[in-house]
């Protein structure tokens, strides 16, 4: 069964989803640009059976508030606000694309919160020539359309403490690549990797969708890394 909540933030409410076991440790999830909690329904209950999962809409996003300033840090520091109204003091956090940005800055910010980090297809803190970005689609979209603009240069020039602090992440980390088919630099993931300590990479040729366009083995290689029964693995 899966229950919608909102948790009231500073600026604005943060909408998240709530399915899984009752009491069963707790998973975050966290979604790509443009997408939402919706978007990991595909892998659902398969990646986590044992936990009680949380895949929130960040903001901007879905049904969460779209309060105009948009940024990183300032997504991090929701999911952090989230942790502390549901008093949940340790997770497992999974993030795609943006939403593993996300992710391992919560992980370098507060690393005794994070007790496994799965970071998909995730874009690495290295500085990348910037593109036009599209004007905003005639039809509704679900998200906020300034997201766009302000996440992709932060994504174009990140702040340099990101790579540094890479070292800083204590979690056992699972990197899983799109492989070549995908838009971000496989080369510069591998490079983020090897910065995690506890840290290995895994390579779904599936393009950046990995979970979308491989959901089978993308539970493949997940799910054991999250099972609690199987905390010895790597």
């Amino acid at each position: 069964m899966t229950t919608h909540g909102i948790v009231e933030l500073p600026e604005f409410t943060l909408a998240y989803r709530e399915s899984g076991r009752p009491g069963g440790p707790p998973l975050v999830l966290l979604h790509a640009l443009g997408e939402g909690a919706d978007d990991w329904a595909g892998v659902l209950p398969r990646l986590a059976p044992d936990h009680r999962v949380y895949a929130l809409d960040l903001r901007g996003h879905g049904a969460s508030g779209r309060p105009g300033r948009y940024g990183l840090t300032g997504m991090r520091d929701d999911v952090l606000g989230f942790l502390d109204a549901l008093g949940l003091e340790r997770v497992d956090l999974v993030g795609h694309s943006m939403g593993g940005v996300v992710a391992y800055l919560v992980a370098q910010e507060q690393p005794g919160r994070v007790g496994r980090l799965v970071l998909e297809d995730v874009p690495a803190p290295y500085p990348r020539p910037a593109t036009p970005v599209a004007d905003a689609p005639d039809g509704p979209v679900g998200f906020d359309w300034a997201v766009v603009k302000a996440i992709k240069a932060q994504i174009d020039t990140p702040d340099r403490a990101w790579l540094e602090r890479l070292a800083e992440i204590t979690a056992p980390t699972l990197v899983v690549a799109g492989g070549p088919a995908s838009h971000v630099p496989q080369d510069r993931l591998a490079e983020l990797a090897g910065r995690i300590p506890d840290c290995r990479m895994v390579t779904v040729e599936a393009g950046h969708l990995v979970h979308r366009a491989r959901p089978a083995e993308f539970v493949a290689a997940v799910a054991p890394f999250l099972n609690p029964a199987g905390r010895g693995l790597r």
